[in-house]
C-alpha cells in the first residue's frame, strides 16, 4: 500500500510540473506573438536578442531570464521581477522600470538612456559599462568606479562620461579630476587634460594633501611635455608618459 501511495504521489507531482511548464510556454508564446504579457511567469525564459520593443511586461516574473542583447526600448517593466536576470547589452532606452526588482540583475553594457528608474534600487545590480545610466541611479563614487571600469577596458570616452557624472554629483571628488585628465589625454584632448589636472592640484593643495598635489603636478608637466611638437618628445604611446599613466591607473581607486 505504501508503495502504491508513493507511485501515486510521484505521478501527481509530475502532472503538476508538466502543467506548470505548459503554462510558462503559453506565456512565452503570448509574449512573442503579442508583446503583451503582464504578470506572466517567464522565469528562466531564453529571450536573447529578441525584439521586444514596447513590450508590456508590467509585474512579469522574469527571475533568471536571459534577455542579453534584447531590444526592450520603450518596454513597460513596471514592478517586474528581474532578480538574477541577464540584460547584458540589452536596449532599455526609454523603458519604464519603476518599481522593478533588480537584485543581482546583469545590466552591464545595457543602454539606459531616458529610462524611467524612479523608485528602484540598483545597489545589488551590475552596471559596469552601461550607457546612459541616469544620475539618480548612482552616487558620485559609483560613477567614479564605473569610469575606472571603462578605463580598464580602454573605453576612454565612456570613462570621461562617468567621471563627468561623478564630478557633477560631487565637485570635490578630487581623484575624479585626475582620472578624467588621464582619460582625456588618451583621447588626445590635451587642453582638457591639463585643465582637469590643474583643478586636482588646487583641490589637493587646499586639503594639504602633499602626495595628491605632487601627482597632479607631475601629470601636468608630463602632459605639457608630450604636447610640445618635437622629434625627441615622448608621445601618448611611448616612453615616460605611458609609464606615468600606467602607474597612475593602478592608484585611481585610492584618490577619493
Amino acid at each position: 500500500m505504501k508503495k502504491l501511495t508513493t507511485i501515486a504521489t510521484t505521478i501527481l507531482l509530475l502532472s503538476v510540473a508538466t502543467t506548470a511548464n505548459a503554462e510558462n510556454i503559453s506565456h512565452l508564446r503570448q509574449l512573442l506573438s503579442t508583446k503583451s504579457c503582464q504578470q506572466c511567469d517567464l522565469a528562466g525564459a531564453g529571450l536573447v536578442t529578441n525584439d521586444l520593443a514596447g513590450a508590456k511586461l508590467e509585474r512579469a516574473n522574469l527571475v533568471g531570464a536571459n534577455l542579453s542583447g534584447a531590444n526592450l526600448a520603450g518596454a513597460d517593466l513596471r514592478g517586474a521581477n528581474l532578480a538574477g536576470a541577464s540584460l547584458n547589452g540589452a536596449n532599455l532606452t526609454g523603458a519604464d522600470l519603476r518599481g522593478a526588482n533588480l537584485n543581482g540583475t546583469d545590466l552591464r553594457s545595457a543602454y539606459l538612456t531616458n529610462a524611467n528608474v524612479q523608485g528602484i534600487d540598483v545597489r545589488a545590480a551590475y552596471l559596469e559599462g552601461a550607457v546612459g545610466v541616469p544620475m539618480t541611479l548612482g552616487t558620485a563614487d559609483d560613477f567614479y568606479k564605473w569610469g575606472y571600469a571603462a578605463w580598464q577596458k580602454n573605453d576612454f570616452a565612456g570613462a570621461v562620461t562617468n567621471y563627468d557624472r561623478a564630478i557633477g554629483l560631487n565637485p570635490q571628488l578630487t581623484g575624479a579630476y585626475i582620472a578624467r585628465s588621464m582619460a582625456r589625454f588618451r583621447l588626445q584632448d590635451d587642453e582638457g587634460a591639463i585643465q582637469d589636472a590643474m583643478v586636482a592640484e588646487r583641490l589637493y593643495f587646499a586639503k594639504s594633501d602633499r602626495q595628491g598635489t605632487q601627482v597632479a603636478q607631475a601629470l601636468i608637466a608630463k602632459i605639457k611635455l608630450a604636447s610640445k611638437p618635437s622629434d625627441t618628445n615622448v608621445n601618448p604611446g611611448n616612453g615616460n608618459m605611458v609609464d606615468l599613466i600606467t602607474g597612475l591607473s593602478s592608484m585611481l581607486l585610492k584618490f577619493f
